[in-house]
């Protein structure tokens, strides 16, 4: 096939800091860290925050109130007599406070939707966001956003992209839809007992504050609380945590947006998001995005939902199709019903359909690796086109190596289960320019998009950095259909 490079390459780049928590483990070493910031003088402690204000402020714009979050977190460990001036807060939250290169080893598994936005550019042209996963120390990966425009000569012209870089505001009172929150404790087996008395008590949705308000009038009147009630407790708390909600100001240019791991199940990374910009029965648009939560040993599959992308609401995947990675959701209903591409088993494509979004069961083999190099497993990268030809779907094939290529398959528009053509060959493989980085031998997606009859395709370059192509998509359609 034909692609047409755009001459985009984005690298990862060290210089974008997010400020982060800093904090020992030993509270007996929090202590002392205080206590030694509490010893300067009133002249010493004010010289020592100068200094910190003229290094860091300027990459930091917001840098004094999260000093001062990050002295609220802390201040359970000064002496409760002891005074604490204005000046003491700031240097103490400043030191307990660390610069985190959200990308500096990595920026890769690119996705691309249409902006919600769309004044200012012409019939012919598209604004999208594209969005990122980075990747820092300790292999943590985080998500960031681009934004451009596609001309109407399919060149691609990216906005400025902001060196600065912010973390949302995070509700501190979400609400909870209590359907969601009963299926994925019965799913784990919780859903009965000391937990279904507690869920009783509330109503649907319920808030952060309610559940807490509810847990205590289920402790058991016991000498000693019973492990067993202890661990379904600890699941609520984790499982309430893991759905949550974060806001960026719409001031925030889209490039200083990233979002960080903040629950317990993604503290290694949110992973892979596959965003999709969905059409509602009543024709107004959302965005969905599918990714994988990871804890450092355990995945769980997630799905963020925004309008805009300054308000992002995050709920996990219930029911027993809701594992493994590479969860893509379709554009739009198919007979009524929401459809999603998966691969539970680590090997094949999946397809399911479901009356509601986040509980997903009965997934049933759609692609099978049949080419040589897609000998070890076939997924997707990201959700299916729709076309007037078909779906079409982006498929990732591992083969000899542990290479990754890029394929593609055709798909019925009424009945995605009937393929219409399915690519022999690779629609995109790493050359012998492209071979080494990071992660060597692979290409790889998280969606692409079609605007005036070409495919625009981001894809990572070994784990590194990414790219972006386009293609004639009558030209990969026809070689679907072997015309």
């Amino acid at each position: 096939m034909n692609f047409e490079s755009t001459g985009i390459h984005l690298q990862p780049d060290p210089r974008r800091v997010l400020i982060r928590p800093f904090v020992p483990i030993k509270p007996g070493q929090i202590s002392s860290i205080i206590n030694r910031v509490l010893g300067l003088s009133e002249e010493e402690t004010s010289r020592e925050l100068a200094r910190v204000r003229t290094e860091f402020s300027d990459k930091h714009p917001d840098s004094e109130e999260l000093w001062f979050r990050q002295f609220e977190r802390v201040q359970v460990h000064v002496e409760p007599k002891q005074a604490v001036s204005e000046i003491r807060r700031l240097l103490i939250g400043a030191t307990f406070t660390g610069e985190y290169a959200f990308e500096a080893v990595a920026l890769f598994n690119p996705s691309i939707v249409p902006h919600p936005d769309q004044s200012g550019v012409s019939k012919d042209e598209l604004r999208f966001v594209l969005s990122l996963r980075g990747v820092g120390e300790g292999h943590i990966s985080s998500l960031g956003f681009r934004t451009g425009v596609i001309r109407s000569d399919h060149s691609i012209q990216l906005e400025k992209i902001s060196l600065l870089a912010r973390v949302p505001e995070v509700e501190s009172n979400p609400t909870f839809p209590k359907r969601l929150f009963l299926e994925k404790l019965n799913g784990l087996g919780m859903g009965d007992g000391w937990s279904g008395s507690m869920m009783k008590r509330l109503d649907d949705p319920f808030t952060l504050a309610e559940l807490n308000e509810a847990l205590p009038q289920v402790i058991p009147i016991q000498e000693r609380v019973p492990e067993a009630f202890q661990r379904t407790m600890a699941c609520v708390h984790w499982l309430a945590e893991s759905n949550y909600e974060v806001r960026f100001h719409s001031s925030v240019p889209m490039s200083e947006r990233v979002l960080f791991p903040l629950s317990a199940n993604e503290r290694n990374g949110l992973e892979d998001a596959r965003f999709v910009r969905f059409i509602k029965p009543d024709k107004r648009a959302t965005y969905y995005a599918t990714y994988t939560a990871y804890d450092g040993r355990a995945i769980l599959p997630q799905l963020l939902e925004t309008d805009d992308f300054c308000s992002f609401r995050i709920r996990t995947l219930n029911g027993p199709a809701a594992q493994n990675k590479g969860m893509a959701l379709f554009p739009r209903r198919i007979g009524g019903r929401y459809a999603m591409l998966s691969r539970q088993d680590d090997e094949n494509i999946l397809l399911m359909f479901s009356d509601d979004r986040h509980f997903w069961s009965d997934p049933k083999i759609l692609l099978r690796p049949e080419q040589p190099w897609e000998l070890v497993k076939l997924g997707n990268c990201g959700s299916p086109i729709e076309t007037d030809a078909g779906w079409l779907v982006l498929t990732h094939g591992v083969g000899p190596l542990r290479k990754y290529c890029i394929g593609a398959a055709l798909l019925d528009l009424e009945d995605p289960f009937r393929i219409l053509g399915r690519l022999t060959e690779p629609l995109l493989q790493p050359d012998e320019e492209n071979w080494q980085g990071y992660v060597p031998n692979v290409v790889y997606s998280c969606g692409a998009l079609t605007h005036n009859g070409r495919l625009v395709l981001p894809y990572a370059n070994n784990d590194t950095s990414s790219k972006i192509v386009t293609i004639r998509l009558k030209d990969l359609i026809d070689k679907l259909l072997h015309r």
